[in-house]
């Protein structure tokens, strides 16, 4: 030990003394902890895309300014320019709500105001703003939430101070006229709005953007913070001129290019001697006040008389002019001038207001926008479009010009306009893309007043909220009047045999319910029943209850429908239209075949194309063979137990049938879609004729009520297998010579949870007979099990014949008929899919679809996951669970349940006014379908 000690003593000795701090050393320590008390985490969630920015949930970094008003400075891509909640999570975790007070139109800043008094645990300490501190080489701190992480503390020092403004990509926000200062320090995700302090701890840049490639970070100037802010200070508004011009601060070398004198370039050298060049006109909005007036290449040396290098002193003037002229000398190619332009308010070009119709969000076009892609600064755009414009193939960025032949130019006229269509009017629409504005287009809406409200929603700055009101009622819709359509001609015979009775069937679903993957579907529909115009279709073309069905006949008449059943456990729906509307459209009702689709028989493929066309494919049954299809990703719909037809080639079309000679259906030509993998894939199989008449006779009889289901998925063994599980060698031979062209057995797969079956079968019994009857097929087994009310059952268990005995389960045939819409979630039963496909019960209140922005999708109520608890209180369905949330205060408790039954406790913090509950149930008469408050 002394000889250590004596070693170390040696080490230190010729190390020599330790340096001192010098003098201008900053004590980083010291300002870290400083800066931290007034540097906050922001989180937003921003309810509804609007401008340039989507709806969703993010993080971001504040910092206070203003201890005894509350207000915080963070970036005008944080604050955001359409309608969001916010709050701040301080040093200490204490949360504080935010009121957006100020977002600029141009520059990457805006400001925040939250109560100093609901502080409880810590000083509320403000940063003091030095514009003048940014300095190249000075070296700098920013402190915020980099990635996320609370109080994150990066270095860099200031390499430039006068870069241009970084560009983020056509559609997004860019800020422009003004310079940026650059430094390495590879800021990410959550650093927005850092303050950039330097060793005094006084805040000398605002965090805005970074480059990750390069390491390079870009902090905005303060000169037009500061302004702000003290206007704010004062009870003032923060006017902001505009000339509808992006301007680039171009150096002396490329101003000589451009006609610059040598006698102004001394005069400008002489002016500014640290200027490295002068400002140029880059950029002239259409139809803005400098329009004709000013051109890209115009070299400014002054403003009002004064001479002019930089961006600061531009926008001093210009926020100071709003409405008034200002008078600019230029030299253009070598020429000077002088021209006068009038000031335009910023703000008013700047939307604060938007429109809520038909699921889309409508709003003034942005001077963000419109600048990106060159068009005036005029008229209505989609920020997303929503359910009735999606239908109608338009998309974000669509800038509406006429709804159903009346002028939009503006948000009041596209409201009037809205607001006289009738609940289901089909109008023309005449628009053009932002990102191609040289060409018009014209789209037919379906209007919808029943599904989703119209309301108008505008920004009240006092209090950073955007409240909304209810549009007008929408006028009675007129009846409809009957329509008469051509049977769809076909040169072949068989085509024009079977043509009456097909039909095209639309369907679009408003709400992602029941875990249905998409919205819009087509497919081609049979008539089975022309007097009460029942049309069969498969569920890939009809997935679920809730939607808006229409069917076009011939190609030229299209009436709406309405689905009357979904078959629990096959691929078949019927849906329902009002025959009186046809006219006297010749349609018939498809006949079925006697004869079973054996592998061999000769068969036609006639369907109907994407453009409503008869096809016809003569060819031959190949096989039929078991369906099979993986689990879905999310839980929906899946056949099991069905042996379906596949012929040797097929027509392209969106289905149809497989007809004998003379044009009886021997299969539904059906769309199956597997599920399996991230994307959907779709493949057409026959369902047999036999399955159909089964199913449409018990529907005949017994309507769309519970429908008796087996409650197990059922596969094929190979006898060879089977023998290794106890089939004895007699019954192996038996099966063999009855079934001679599968040469398997019936199997357990899978029992669906709290079932019958799942208390009498067991994964591994051999299926061998059913009510005495020795079956091999999967139709065998259902014609049992739906001709008795009980099912008897032979298997084989352990290596010995057993007999079972088990009820049918029964399942509604119709799906969910009532829906929650709760904290931006669809909530409604738990559809039978989790215990048939992952084995855990229908128990609670199911999560079906959640929007981004919502309460529900920052505080993780995912889709998928079943509500079992809310509040203390056990939840079974919709009733019980708003019994359970009525009247909270504070945070909604929740414990959950996910595909796997493992447990998760979450609490929500609610929105109501940009999330309000309502329900969606369907009158079981009729039908139709009502949206209800709650």
């Amino acid at each position: 030990m002394r000889r250590a000690a004596l070693l170390l003593a040696l080490a230190l000795s010729l190390a020599g003394p330790a340096p001192a701090r010098a003098a201008d050393d900053p004590d980083w320590q010291a300002v870290v902890d400083t800066v931290s008390k007034a540097v906050v985490q922001v989180r937003m969630d921003r309810s509804r895309a609007f401008a340039t920015q989507a709806a969703g949930n993010s993080f971001a970094t504040g910092f206070i300014v203003d201890a005894e008003r509350g207000i915080l400075l963070t970036n005008r891509h944080v604050v955001g320019p359409g309608p969001a909640r916010a709050e701040a999570i301080l040093l200490d975790n204490e949360e504080v709500p935010l009121e957006a007070i100020y977002r600029d139109p141009v520059h990457d800043f805006g400001f925040y105001r939250f109560d100093p008094a609901r502080v409880r645990f810590m000083d509320v300490v403000a940063l003091e703003l030095d514009p003048d501190g940014a300095r190249v080489g000075a070296e700098v701190r920013i402190i915020g939430n980099d990635a996320g992480e609370k109080i994150s503390i990066l270095d860099g020092t200031l390499a430039r101070v006068d870069r241009g403004a970084p560009s983020y990509g056509q559609g997004r926000y860019n800020d422009f006229n003004t310079f940026y200062v650059q430094a390495a320090s590879g800021t990410s995700g959550g650093s927005s709005g850092s303050p950039v302090v330097d060793g005094a701890g006084h805040v000398v840049a605002l965090n805005a953007g970074s480059r990750n490639r390069a390491a390079s970070s870009y902090f905005l100037p303060l000169p037009r913070v500061v302004r702000a802010l003290d206007r704010i200070q004062q009870g003032l508004p923060v006017t902001r001129g505009t000339l509808q011009t992006t301007f680039v601060h171009t150096p002396h070398d490329e101003l000589r290019r451009l006609g610059l004198s040598a006698a102004d370039e001394a005069t400008a050298r002489a002016r500014f001697p640290g200027g490295t060049g002068l400002l140029v006109v880059q950029h002239v909005m259409p139809l803005g006040p400098a329009d004709g007036t000013l051109r890209p290449g115009d070299i400014l040396l002054e403003l009002n008389g004064a001479p002019l290098d930089g961006f600061v002193d531009l926008e001093a003037v210009l926020d100071e002019s709003v409405g008034g002229e200002v008078r600019l000398s230029l030299v253009r190619a070598g020429t000077p001038r002088t021209v006068s332009l009038t000031v335009e308010d910023l703000h008013a070009i700047t939307p604060d207001t938007y429109l809520e119709a038909g699921g889309a969000v409508l709003h003034p076009l942005s001077y963000q926008r419109a600048r990106t892609h060159n068009v005036p600064v005029a008229g209505v755009t989609l920020a997303t479009a929503g359910y009735v414009f999606a239908n109608a193939g338009m998309g974000r960025g669509a800038v509406l010009l006429e709804v159903d032949g009346r002028a939009v130019l503006d948000i009041d006229a596209v409201q009037a306009a809205l607001e006289q269509l009738p609940d289901g009017a089909r109008v023309p629409v005449r628009w053009f893309d932002i990102r191609d504005p040289s060409r018009e287009r014209v789209s037919i809406i379906d209007w919808d007043r029943a599904w989703m409200p119209l309301r108008r929603c505008t920004r009240d700055d006092a209090t950073g909220t955007w409240p909304c009101t209810d549009g007008a009622d929408p006028p009675p819709s007129p009846p409809l009047a009957p329509a008469t359509a051509p049977v769809p001609p076909s040169r072949h015979r068989v085509g024009r045999r079977v043509a009456p009775t097909l039909v095209t069937v639309d369907f679009t679903t408003p709400f992602r319910v029941e875990g249905v993957h998409g919205e819009r579907f087509r497919g081609t529909g049979v008539v089975v029943d022309a007097e009460r115009g029942w049309v069969l279709v498969d569920r890939d073309t009809a997935p679920v209850a809730l939607g808006d069905v229409a069917v076009t006949f011939g190609g030229t008449v299209q009436v709406p429908a309405r689905v009357l059943w979904l078959h629990p456990a096959h691929n078949m729906a019927v849906v329902a239209y009002d025959p009186a509307l046809i006219g006297d459209t010749p349609v018939e009702a498809a006949r079925l075949s006697p004869k079973p689709a054996a592998a061999g028989a000769r068969t036609w493929h006639v369907g109907l194309d994407s453009t409503h066309q008869v096809v016809v494919r003569r060819t031959r049954v190949s096989r039929r063979n078991p369906i099979g299809l993986p689990v879905p990703r999310t839980p929906f719909f899946r056949e099991v137990n069905l042996d379906v037809v596949d012929p040797e080639a097929a027509a392209s079309s969106t289905g149809g049938m497989l007809v004998d000679r003379r044009g009886r259906m021997m299969a539904l030509w059906a769309s199956f879609v597997d599920l399996g993998e991230k994307e959907p894939d779709s493949w057409f199989h026959g369902l047999p004729a036999s399955v159909v008449d089964e199913a449409l006779a018990a529907l005949e009889t017994s309507g769309p009520g519970p429908w008796p289901t087996l409650g197990a998925e059922l596969g094929l063994l190979e006898l060879t297998e089977a023998r290794h599980l106890g089939l004895s060698a007699e019954r192996a031979a038996a099966i063999a010579a009855q079934d001679p062209e599968r040469r398997s057995v019936l199997v357990v797969r899978r029992l669906t949870v709290d079932s019958p079956a799942a208390e009498a079968l067991r994964v591994g019994d051999l299926v061998l007979a059913a009510n005495g009857q020795p079956v091999t097929r999967f139709e065998e087994v259902e014609h049992a099990l739906l001709s008795a009310p009980t099912l008897a059952l032979t298997v084989v268990r352990n290596g010995s014949e057993q007999p079972v005995t088990l009820a049918p389960q029964l399942v509604p045939g119709i799906g969910v008929e009532e829906v929650l819409s709760w904290a931006g979630a669809l909530l409604h039963e738990t559809p039978r899919w989790l215990p048939e496909q992952r084995g855990v019960p229908a128990t609670g209140l199911y999560v079906t679809w959640y929007w981004y922005g919502s309460p529900a999708s920052r505080h993780g109520l995912r889709a998928s996951s079943r509500i079992v608890e809310a509040n203390g209180q056990p939840v079974d369905g919709i009733e019980s669970f708003l019994a359970a949330v009525a009247g909270a205060e504070g945070p909604v408790r929740l414990v959950t349940l996910d595909l796997k039954n493992r447990e998760k406790a979450i609490t929500l913090k609610l929105d109501p006014e940009a999330w309000p509950s309502f329900t969606l149930s369907r009158d079981p008469e009729s039908g139709a379908w009502t949206r209800q408050p709650r």
